[in-house]
């Protein structure tokens, strides 16, 4: 990994577009912030993001369509390969991401795979052990929008950052925003 992408933290905001209602809440990119497990490498993203109460955790990819969660924060963290993310809806903007690198998207904000390595593996947790949905907002109906809009606006937010706890990026940036 090259030194000045680990380590770095950087936001990201997006706008509604009338089908992906995105956040107020700044998406977080953590580079080179979780150093994957030699025999097992989502095991180190499964125990940081569980320590941090962010479970109900999975392994798998990055759905190649723009989808978006309308009852649930989502952390995503890259255990290996690399892929390249659209963050944002249609509207939105590439991310080029790699093995240790976490993203952690407020809910409504929209995501897809552009493209990804054949060994690209991420895993997923919700903060609390939150359920997720999964909203395909260009294949639905408009109203859809409206109704994840209202569940967006009642989500509590997380008491820890997933990565780094009671003292990360995620505890500041939210409660300003």
């Amino acid at each position: 990994m090259p030194a000045e992408h680990e380590g770095r933290v950087e936001t990201a905001f997006f706008d509604d577009d009338g089908r992906v209602p995105n956040s107020r809440l700044p998406v977080i990119l953590y580079f080179g912030a979780i150093a994957p497990d030699a025999a097992d490498p989502a095991s180190a993203f499964e125990r940081r993001f569980a320590e941090n109460d962010w479970t109900n955790s999975w392994r798998s990819g990055v759905y190649p369509f723009h989808h978006y969660h309308s009852t649930s924060h989502e952390v995503l963290g890259i255990a290996a390969g690399e892929v390249t993310v659209r963050l944002g809806g249609r509207d939105g903007r590439n991310f080029d991401l790699q093995a240790g690198d976490v993203v952690v998207l407020p809910a409504g904000t929209g995501h897809k795979r552009v493209s990804a390595g054949s060994e690209f593996l991420v895993v997923g947790a919700y903060p609390n052990g939150r359920d997720w949905d999964l909203i395909k907002p260009y294949r639905t109906e408009a109203a859809i929008h409206d109704a994840a809009v209202k569940r967006i606006a009642a989500l509590p937010l997380p008491k820890l950052d997933p990565v780094w706890g009671g003292d990360g990026p995620l505890t500041r940036l939210w409660k300003a925003a």
